[in-house]
C-alpha cells in the first residue's frame, strides 16, 4: 500500500500543477531573499549616512562598501542553507492543489471539496515549521548522546512529523480535522512508515525540493487505501 502511493505519486510528478506547485516555491523563496538582502543594503545605507570619523584617522568613507559586500556573503550564505527548508515551506503553502491534482487524476468521481484559504494554509505551514524546527533542534542533543544512531534518529523523528502533516492534510479535507486526527492514530505505524519514506530524500540536495509535493501526492493516495480499507 505505501510503496504503490510512493510510485504513484513519482509517476505524476510532471503534472503541470505539480510543476506549478514547485516552481511558485522556488520563485517565491528567491523573491524573498532579493528582497532581504534590498533591506539590508537599505539599512547599510541608512546607517552609514552619516560620515564617521575616527581621531587620528579622519573621515572614513570604506565601511558602507565593506558592510555591503559583507551583506552579500552573508545573503550568499544564507542561501545555501535556507534555501531548502524556506522554499519547502512556502511550497506547503499550495499543497492542497496537489491533493487537488492526485484526485482530479486518479479518483475523478469523488464530489468537490471547499478550497483551502491562503490564510488557513499559512497558517497550518507555519505550525508544522515551528514543529519541525524545534524537534530536530532538541534532535542535536540525541545526535550528541547517541552518535552511532544520529542517522535512524533523523529518520524517525523527520519521518514521524512528516507522516503526521501530510496525512493530516490530505485526510482533513475530506473528512475534517477531528476524524483526520482520529484515522491518523488508527494507522499510526503505517503512516510513520511512510513519513521515513519521505524522509529519506531530505539527505539529497535539491531532490528534496520535491518532498512537500510528493509527501503530498503520497499521503493522498495513502489517505484514500486506508478509509477503503
Amino acid at each position: 500500500m505505501i510503496l504503490a502511493s510512493f510510485l504513484k505519486a513519482i509517476a505524476q510528478l510532471p503534472d503541470p500543477r505539480f510543476r506549478s506547485v514547485l516552481w511558485r516555491g522556488i520563485g517565491l523563496t528567491i523573491a524573498l531573499l532579493v528582497g532581504l538582502y534590498a533591506g539590508l543594503l537599505w539599512l547599510i545605507e541608512w546607517l552609514t549616512a552619516t560620515p564617521i570619523t575616527l581621531p587620528g584617522v579622519g573621515e572614513v568613507t570604506w565601511i558602507g562598501d565593506l558592510l555591503s559586500w559583507g551583506s552579500l556573503g552573508l545573503i550568499i550564505v544564507m542561501s545555501i542553507f535556507l534555501m531548502v527548508p524556506v522554499a519547502s515551506a512556502i511550497t506547503s503553502l499550495f499543497l492542497d492543489e496537489v491533493a487537488q491534482a492526485v484526485e482530479d487524476k486518479h479518483f475523478p468521481t469523488l464530489p468537490a471539496v471547499p478550497h483551502v484559504t491562503f490564510w488557513d494554509g499559512l497558517r497550518d505551514s507555519v505550525n508544522f515549521m515551528g514543529v519541525l524546527i524545534v524537534a530536530n533542534l532538541f534532535a542535536f542533543i540525541l545526535y550528541g548522546l547517541f552518535p552511532f544512531a544520529a542517522l535512524f534518529i533523523f529518520y524517525a523523528l523527520n519521518g514521524f512529523l512528516l507522516g503526521r502533516e501530510y496525512f493530516t492534510l490530505a485526510a482533513m479535507r475530506r473528512v475534517g480535522r477531528v476524524r483526520a486526527k482520529a484515522l491518523r492514530k488508527e494507522h499510526q505505524a503505517k503512516i510513520w512508515l511512510a513519513g521515513c519514506l519521505m524522509a529519506v530524500p531530505l539527505s539529497f540536495p535539491l531532490i528534496n525540493l520535491v518532498i512537500p509535493i510528493l509527501g503530498a501526492a503520497t499521503f493522498t493516495h495513502l489517505y484514500h487505501a486506508v478509509s477503503r480499507d
